[in-house]
């Protein structure tokens, strides 16, 4: 039987696939069921959005999910230049106390949500000297995704779909073409909608998936986060095992040869 390896980010290990973020939950509360039920290991909170203890009159994210439980990753949503996404990373490193793994995005336009390619790779570079451990997210395109491999980002986040559209994977074979050149972990971003769609992910080889609105939005989130964690483990396992050829015409699962007459 194959053995899998666990998910490593900038030298840490990890036994989920799965990463989650905090945004549009109705409280705090569902917030924490919903992470738990996803066994989720790595947690991405907005820096600009999120308290976490910028303001010690409002409550503070880190009590439901605690530093000493799960890996916090800050991350730059909302930025839409590469000096915002800088600025926001050193906020969350002070905040953090020296905490150095981030998840850069820099945003193109309010209306797509796509990122700004060339502002990205701007920060990437400066946030790289900086000696941040940048996980980058970025469109599909294999040549951007192996650039920010070799610009020294320790994981690329390819998106499957534009942000919170739950449209799923869109182009597969981009996603492909992206984790067979890789030698960093290539996790889906955004775009996920529900378990099919996460298990797809996995099926390609990614060696993980982050969504937020996925879970959030859902009509049962806890519940939903609970399907999600099954269809990475699913996805995972299918990818490991080998699906079989995909045939044009049919092949007998019980063949006529051999037959008993």
């Amino acid at each position: 039987m194959t053995q899998d390896t666990p998910l490593t980010i900038a030298g840490k290990t990890y036994h989920s696939r799965l990463l989650v973020g905090t945004g549009k939950y109705r409280d705090l509360t569902e917030t924490q069921q919903a992470i738990e039920a996803s066994g989720a290991e790595i947690v991405t909170v907005a820096i600009r959005r999120t308290n976490i203890g910028q303001d010690p009159e409002q409550p503070n994210l880190l009590e439901v999910i605690p530093p000493d439980r799960y890996t916090i990753l800050p991350n730059t949503a909302g930025c839409y230049t590469a000096e915002d996404a800088v600025r926001t990373c050193r906020l969350a490193r002070e905040l953090l106390d020296g905490h150095n793994l981030i998840k850069l995005e820099v945003l193109g336009d309010e209306k797509t949500l796509f990122p700004d390619i060339t502002a990205t790779l701007e920060a990437a570079q400066i946030l790289v000297k900086e000696d941040f451990q940048v996980m980058v997210y970025t469109n599909d395109d294999p040549i951007m995704a192996k650039r920010f491999e070799e610009l020294g980002c320790v994981a690329v986040m390819p998106l499957a779909a534009p942000i919170g559209s739950g449209l799923g994977i869109r182009n597969p074979l981009n996603i492909l073409t992206i984790v067979e050149n890789a030698h960093v972990p290539i996790l889906v971003d955004a775009g996920v909608g529900t378990a099919s769609d996460a298990a797809v992910a996995m099926e390609l080889g990614c060696d993980g998936v982050l969504m937020n609105t996925a879970i959030a939005a859902a009509k049962q989130p806890i519940l939903m986060a609970s399907a999600m964690k099954k269809a990475i483990e699913a996805g995972r396992e299918a990818f490991l095992a080998g699906r079989m050829p995909r045939r044009r015409f049919a092949n007998a699962s019980s063949p006529l040869d051999g037959l008993f007459l």
